[in-house]
């Protein structure tokens, strides 16, 4: 499941990622959203883009390519 499936309140595990998310890899894991990560959706903009969520203590808002390149699995 994608990240921009998510409603706000739901809370998710970090798969891994997409294959089409190659560049933002590197950005992603750098901010703590790796692997195993639970996260919780704070806020969506009402176009979708960006999204907040609250990982590892911290609020990260991503932007729609960020976003798609993450694979959860909703808890």
């Amino acid at each position: 499941m994608m990240l921009k499936q998510l409603a706000v309140g739901d809370r998710a595990k970090v798969c891994g990622f997409a294959d089409t998310g190659g560049p933002y890899r590197r950005k992603l894991l750098s901010m703590g959203l790796t692997p195993g990560a639970e996260l919780l959706v704070m806020r969506v903009a009402p176009m979708g883009d960006p999204v907040e969520i609250r990982v590892r203590g911290f609020a990260l808002t991503l932007r729609k390519g960020e976003a798609d390149a993450l694979t959860v699995e909703k808890l």
